[in-house]
């Protein structure tokens, strides 16, 4: 039971007991207790700078998920998805709150799913006042009134200073985090790194929704329009997706994770941002940029003595972040849900410079691209090597996805259909050549091409086939060259165009090999033509 004018709460249901427990502090009380304990610093900005220590990412190796009755059949186990066994996990679980027990420890119910429908309610046990801080800024906000009746669904218990032993735990290392469907619990130990917090839950509803409520879950941003009209944009790190999603004539439903229901609305599963700030700039990032102020969390930056962040200096890490609560954000949907979707955005950096810019896919194709979730990544130039590296992340977030690939890929499809949503698959990559010959597509082209999709212009152009991906490439775009929008033609070597393709398309055919025997024929179809 809650006592909200103390703020106290007891945990002897948790197995956490005579613990000194912070019940939902406010995020200025955390911010004043982070810094009185050390543990962080005021920014220049106001925002709090943390260091979450050994771990600055996730850990994917050391990700569970406990195998019972619930999931045996239903999880996609393998390298993604690794069995743990239920007894170990009670072992475990009894060692972490007994570490916990007589500590101080920060509380915070809280919830996922802005659809009221879909409300997931959600206890927070954290052993750092910043790591409550970070739930506070990423999970939906209850109000007082409902915090009086508030009743945990699910549990995170998030101990970064308890480190497991692997002889006897039965963990690779000394930190994990797992996920226990049974119990509804998620396990977080031996990391600091906040984001196992924030993908802890995220990853139990990509199982929940799809299997309890016929509902997809999506790693993606999206955004509406003035007509009512919902805008989906997936893509994997440094495609664009949040850059992309933050248009000034657009309202933000959010930027990373979204549930798409069967009523056909669109609902942010976060109450927050926890976005890159690697190389961040004002210009490039005005969103992001001005989010950063008290309220805020800056993870693993470069500060100089004035507390002026170096974005630049990735000496601690390149995974530099901060997350802030979704109000930091002027242009904001309000209830965080948007309607009638109609445009979905698969964005991809492809540094091989052989996709098109824009163009439009048919309900295999799309299924085909969103298993595949391709993007590329620049290899070092240090060492000498320039040349782009294929990487497929299966629904552009293969580390969050319980079940196989084909069973979103399916449900992604159908929900098209229904709703007569227009797919498009946009290389925000290169153009002219590969990475180290040709040129990053311009950020305004780009632009400029999803502008005319959401209004509906490309719907009355000529589109031409790619000969090797099938791919439909319109032929003209306002406020972008005609040269640009075929690949082929912004290539000065035709003959190196047409390796470089080939070489690209046998990388997708290799990556689904490992899907085809789950895939119907519409979605193989959907491939590379060669």
């Amino acid at each position: 039971m809650v006592n909200l004018d103390s703020k106290s709460i007891s945990l002897e249901n948790l197995g956490i007991k005579n613990a000194t427990v912070r019940y939902n502090l406010t995020s200025d009380e955390l911010h004043a207790t982070t810094i009185e304990k050390g543990q962080g610093v005021e920014a220049k900005s106001g925002a709090l700078a943390i260091n979450t220590g050994e771990f600055t990412g996730r850990s994917p190796m050391d990700r569970f998920i406990v195998k019972d009755e619930i999931t045996k059949d239903e999880i996609w186990w393998g390298d993604i998805n690794l069995p743990f066994d239920s007894d170990k996990f009670d072992q475990l679980y009894d060692k972490v709150t007994n570490y916990l027990s007589e500590k101080e420890v920060f509380v915070r119910d809280s919830y996922a799913c802005a659809d009221e429908n879909y409300k997931l309610n959600i206890r927070v046990v954290n052993e750092y006042p910043w790591s409550n801080m970070f739930a506070h800024n990423m999970f939906l906000r209850p109000t007082e009134e409902e915090l009086k009746t508030f009743s945990a669904e699910w549990t995170v218990i998030n101990a970064p200073g308890f480190m497991a032993d692997p002889t006897v735990d039965g963990t690779r290392q000394h930190n994990f985090a797992i996920l226990n469907f049974g119990k509804k619990i998620a396990l977080i130990g031996g990391t600091g790194y906040t984001g196992e917090i924030k993908k802890g839950i995220f990853s139990a509803l990509n199982f929940i929704l799809p299997v309890f409520k016929n509902t997809l879950p999506m790693h993606c941003s999206a955004n509406v329009g003035k007509e009512g009209d919902t805008a989906i944009f997936f893509g994997l790190s440094g495609t664009g997706k949040t850059t992309l999603s933050a248009d000034p004539a657009r309202k933000l439903i959010g930027d990373d994770e979204h549930g798409w229901t069967n009523e056909n609305t669109v609902f942010n599963f976060e109450g927050g941002c926890y976005a890159k700030v690697i190389d961040l700039t004002e210009e490039k990032e005005p969103d992001i940029f001005h989010a950063i102020k008290k309220g805020a969390i800056l993870e693993n930056v470069v500060m100089n003595e004035e507390g002026e962040v170096d974005f630049e200096d990735v000496s601690i890490t390149q995974n530099t972040r901060v997350s802030y609560p979704i109000y930091h954000i002027d242009n904001i949907q309000e209830g965080s849900i948007g309607r009638n979707p109609k445009n979905i955005f698969f964005l991809t950096a492809d540094a091989f410079g052989v996709l098109p810019p824009i163009s439009k896919l048919t309900p295999g194709q799309a299924a085909y691209h969103f298993i595949s979730g391709y993007t590329a990544k620049v290899a070092g130039t240090e060492a000498g090597v320039n040349e782009p590296l294929p990487s497929f992340s299966a629904c552009f977030g293969a580390p969050f996805m319980p079940l196989h690939p084909t069973r979103y890929a399916e449900m992604l499809s159908a929900k098209m259909q229904e709703a007569g949503v227009n797919v498009w698959l946009v290389n925000t990559g290169w153009t002219g050549g590969a990475y180290g010959t040709g040129s990053r597509m311009k950020l305004k082209y780009t632009r400029a091409m999803i502008t005319e999709a959401l209004e509906g212009r490309l719907d009355n152009v000529e589109f031409v086939q790619h000969p090797i991906f099938g791919l439909a490439m319109p032929t003209t775009c306002e406020n972008v060259p005609d040269e640009v929008l075929n690949p082929r033609g912004t290539w000065a070597d035709k003959e190196a165009y047409d390796a470089k393709a080939m070489e690209l398309a046998t990388s997708f055919r290799k990556n689904f090999s490992q899907f085809e025997e789950f895939a119907n024929e519409e979605i193989m179809a959907g491939g590379p033509l060669v």
